[in-house]
């Protein structure tokens, strides 16, 4: 293990980092809030730290292996929420212990969305604003970012691709380089937060306020500046911007890449992941507007459907905005809404959750299954875009899957034993290892009343999520570690 390569490039990054808490400082200054501090004291103490780790060491540069790859990933992510939690920390505003603030960084950095933060509407601009930009940094991957524009790691590139890039299958790629591949998804990226910010500035909210939603909007992150969340604007205009967007980054950006390269819908239309990951959308909200309008939770058909498109979408997408608190919807529709989360976006998008398309290889296979019962010497393969589908990526799937859920259980199971009931503990380990945000029971409207030992969990479940488990814990396996 190449331990002096990996400390130099983890204090690159980390001196990178940093300059981020910058930004807020010209919020601050902008509106005249006077908590310029806190943000110039965290960036002096990352940087410091950042130096520290590289200077030593900065003549130490060879090629990365991916076992290298996997552990700087991880140990970037970790240390970035700690590193990130330092403004708030510094906050007078805030008053927040040590706990809350990691959790407050690690749930933006991972666009998780759960926050133990309340009287947002009353804290300083320069505070909602560094959380709201910690989400849009975390949403594409701070790692992808780093390949794109750091030639001076040193390093292939594709083994920090392979490790941080989301989805079963890791090495498609749009040029022949990858690191064209990472600027070119964080140019869309960009591309999408600055037409979001415009739609949402027309359709009726605040320069601040577009800007601040546009960033939790296209990382699926969920963050706002109100403590009602969307809800606050009373607007349909900006409830369809939102759900307009939230689609859109719950897709995979390649295809986003692909249809603008040919001037096309096409390749949304051949995909077989984006065609059910919008009819699961389109039949969910079905679903949630029939039985809202049957139970008369709302006084009219419209009123219903616009709850119901937004909360779908928004829970579905692991976003986390709320126009209402879904968790008092009647019946079976907190838990259908829930469930949604556990399927998520498309691989590729900056949503969370298991992703689409494992969701639908599982399916498949299920039902080749079920059809090999019936034709017991049969030979069926599972297609996917009309191309045969290896078999390894189907046992990676259900490796993934049981996992997955191993992994809930034991979660869920240890949040009970120190006192949570079933249905917040249940909800608080999906809201977290899907990165979604809001949850049931005690955990519908924040996080911050829950115990230090549960937020500490629930950071480990947040990272699990946006390292899509497998990344983290085959850094815990013995056989990583042996040479």
């Amino acid at each position: 293990m190449q331990l002096f390569v990996i400390q130099r490039i983890l204090g690159i990054l980390l001196v990178i980092f940093s300059f981020t808490m910058l930004p807020p400082v010209f919020i601050g200054w902008i509106y005249n809030d006077l908590s310029l501090t806190p943000f110039i004291k965290g960036f002096l103490l990352v940087f410091i730290i950042g130096i520290t780790m590289w200077f030593p060491v900065r003549n130490r540069k060879r090629e990365l292996r991916l076992r290298e790859g996997f552990l700087i990933v991880v140990l970037f992510w970790a240390v970035l929420g700690v590193s990130g939690s330092a403004p708030l920390i510094f906050s007078q505003e805030l008053q927040i212990s040590f706990v809350d603030a990691v959790f407050e960084s690690i749930s933006a950095l991972t666009t998780t969305g759960a926050t133990v933060i309340v009287g947002l509407d009353e804290l300083p601009k320069s505070i909602l604003f560094y959380r709201q930009q910690l989400q849009w940094l975390g949403g594409m991957g701070i790692i992808v970012l780093a390949v794109a524009i750091l030639p001076m790691l040193g390093i292939g590139g594709i083994q920090l691709y392979r490790a941080e890039a989301p989805g079963p299958v890791k090495d498609s790629k749009l040029t022949p380089r990858i690191k064209g591949t990472a600027k070119l998804l964080w140019i869309i990226y960009f591309a999408f937060t600055v037409l979001c910010a415009i739609a949402y500035y027309f359709a009726g909210m605040t320069p601040f306020d577009a800007i601040s939603h546009s960033f939790s909007t296209i990382a699926i992150g969920g963050f706002s500046t109100h403590d009602a969340s969307m809800g606050y604007f009373s607007s349909h205009a900006i409830q369809f911007v939102a759900v307009v967007f939230m689609i859109l980054s719950g897709a995979n950006f390649s295809l986003h890449f692909l249809a603008w390269r040919s001037l096309s819908l096409k390749p949304y239309q051949v995909d077989s992941e984006f065609r059910v990951y919008v009819y699961l959308l389109i039949v969910l909200t079905f679903i949630t507007l029939g039985y809202l309008y049957l139970t008369h939770t709302y006084g009219t058909l419209s009123e219903s459907y616009f709850h119901a498109i937004f909360q779908v979408v928004s829970i579905a997408t692991t976003t986390g905005f709320t126009t209402t608190d879904y968790s008092h919807w009647p019946g079976f529709l907190p838990i259908l809404l829930l469930f949604a989360s556990f399927v998520g976006g498309c691989a590729g998008s900056t949503g969370g959750g298991m992703k689409v398309i494992r969701v639908l290889l599982l399916f498949k296979q299920g039902w080749r299954e079920i059809a090999r019962l019936i034709h017991p010497n049969a030979r069926i393969v599972i297609k996917l875009n009309k191309k045969r589908v290896d078999r390894d990526i189907i046992q990676a799937v259900w490796g993934f899957f049981s996992i997955y859920i191993a992994v809930f259980i034991v979660f869920m199971l240890m949040l009970m034993a120190v006192g949570m009931d079933q249905v917040t503990a249940f909800s608080a380990v999906a809201a977290t290892l899907n990165n979604l945000g809001p949850g049931l029971g005690s955990v519908s409207e924040n996080f911050k009343d829950i115990g230090d030992f549960s937020k500490w969990l629930l950071c480990f479940s947040m990272l699990l999520g946006r390292l899509e488990i497998f990344t983290l814990l085959v850094i815990l396996t013995p056989a990583f570690w042996r040479k």
